[in-house]
C-alpha cells in the first residue's frame, strides 16, 4: 500500500513539473510579457562577412594585412602586378591620340596648299586639252586634203578625248577639295575617337581594380591568398567581418506582433554584461510569417509561425560579437 502511495505521489509531482514546463515555455522563448508588462525576446547578433577579391585577373604581389587586424573603409589590402595594365593604358592612349588626329584632319578639311595644287592641276589639264584639240584640228584638215592617214587622225582624236577625261576628273577632285570633309566622315571620326576613349577608360578601370581596398570598416577574418598566386576574378583574397552596423536577428510570435514596429526603441542585453544594456531600435519587421527557426525550435513548436525582426544597435562596441546570443527587451506600451 505504501508503495502505491509513493508511486502516485511521484506521478503527481512529474505531472506538475511537466505542466510548469509547458506553461512557462512561451516565457522562456521570449514570447510572453514579463511581470512588468515588458516583452522579452531572444536573438543573435547577425554574422556579416564579405569575401573580398579582385575584379581582374593577375599575379598577386602584395598582401598587406594579417588575420585579426582592424581596417577602415578604403584601406588598401592587396595589390596585383600592374605592369600589364600600365601597358594597356599606354596602348589605349596612343590609339586615342591617333583617332583625335584623324578627326582633327577631317574637321579642318584640305589645306590651302592642297587646294592650290588642285587648281594648278586643272589648269595643266586645260592646257593639255587645248593642245590636243589643236592637233586634232590640224590633222583633220590634212586628212581632208589627203595629206594625212586616217590612223593619225584617229590618234589625235583619242588624245583629245583622253585630255578631256583627265580634265573632268581633276575638276571633280578640285570640287571635292573645296567642299571639305563629308559630314558622315566627321561623324565616323568622332565615333572612332569615342570608342578609343572608352577603351582607355576601361584600361584605367582595370588598373584601379588591381588594388584591393576594404569596402567598409571591419576585421580581417581570414587571409586566403599569398603573394605570387595567380588570382582570377572569382578568387578570394581576404574574408572581412563587418563591424558596423550591428544587427540583431530576433523573432516575435503572432500574438505579440502588434507590440513591435519599425523605429521602436528597445534594449539589448548580453549574458556577459546584463547590467549594461545597449540602446537599439527595430529596423525591420518581416511582412511574411515563417516557421520557428531551428535554433529555438522544440518538438511542440515546430508548427508555430513567427515574424523575423531586425534590430539595429545604436552605439555598438567590441563586446557585441557576431553570432553571440542576446536578450531584447521591448518596453511596456511598445
Amino acid at each position: 500500500m505504501n508503495s502505491r502511495i509513493r508511486i502516485a505521489v511521484v506521478l503527481l509531482l512529474a505531472a506538475g513539473v511537466a505542466a510548469g514546463w509547458w506553461f512557462d515555455l512561451p516565457g522562456r522563448l521570449g514570447w510572453r510579457a514579463a511581470g512588468n508588462g515588458a516583452l522579452t525576446l531572444y536573438g543573435n547578433v547577425d554574422i556579416r562577412q564579405a569575401e573580398l577579391g579582385f575584379r581582374v585577373s593577375g599575379r598577386l604581389v602584395e598582401m598587406k594585412l594579417e588575420e585579426g587586424e582592424a581596417v577602415t573603409a578604403g584601406t588598401v589590402l592587396a595589390r596585383l602586378d600592374d605592369r600589364p595594365f600600365q601597358d594597356s593604358i599606354a596602348s589605349a592612349r596612343a590609339d586615342v591620340a591617333a583617332r583625335q588626329a584623324d578627326l582633327d584632319k577631317l574637321v579642318a578639311g584640305p589645306r590651302a596648299a592642297e587646294i592650290a595644287q588642285g587648281r594648278a592641276t586643272v589648269a595643266e589639264r586645260e592646257a593639255d586639252l587645248e593642245n590636243a584639240r589643236l592637233a586634232f584640228d590640224r590633222t583633220q584638215e590634212l586628212r581632208q586634203k589627203g595629206n594625212a592617214p586616217q590612223s593619225t587622225l584617229d590618234q589625235t582624236q583619242a588624245a583629245r578625248d583622253m585630255a578631256q577625261a583627265r580634265l573632268d576628273s581633276d575638276r571633280q577632285a578640285l570640287e571635292l577639295l573645296l567642299e571639305g570633309s563629308r559630314a558622315e566622315d566627321i561623324a565616323a571620326g568622332r565615333a572612332n575617337l569615342a570608342a578609343a576613349q572608352a577603351d582607355l577608360a576601361t584600361a584605367e578601370t582595370s588598373l584601379a581594380d588591381a588594388t584591393l581596398t576594404a569596402p567598409a570598416d571591419g576585421i580581417i577574418l581570414s587571409r586566403v591568398a599569398e603573394p605570387g598566386a595567380i588570382m582570377a576574378p572569382s578568387s578570394v583574397a581576404y574574408v572581412l567581418s563587418l563591424t558596423r552596423p550591428v544587427w540583431i536577428r530576433a523573432y516575435v510570435a503572432e500574438p505579440d506582433l502588434g507590440r513591435v514596429h519599425p523605429g521602436l526603441m528597445v534594449e539589448v542585453v548580453t549574458d556577459t554584461r546584463p547590467d549594461q544594456p545597449y540602446r537599439a531600435r527595430v529596423g525591420f519587421v518581416s511582412p511574411v510569417a515563417e516557421f520557428t527557426p531551428k535554433t529555438v525550435q522544440t518538438p511542440e513548436l515546430r508548427t508555430d509561425l513567427v515574424y523575423r525582426l531586425r534590430i539595429i544597435v545604436d552605439a555598438p562596441d567590441p563586446a557585441l560579437r557576431q553570432g553571440m546570443p542576446v536578450t531584447v527587451r521591448v518596453p511596456r506600451g511598445g
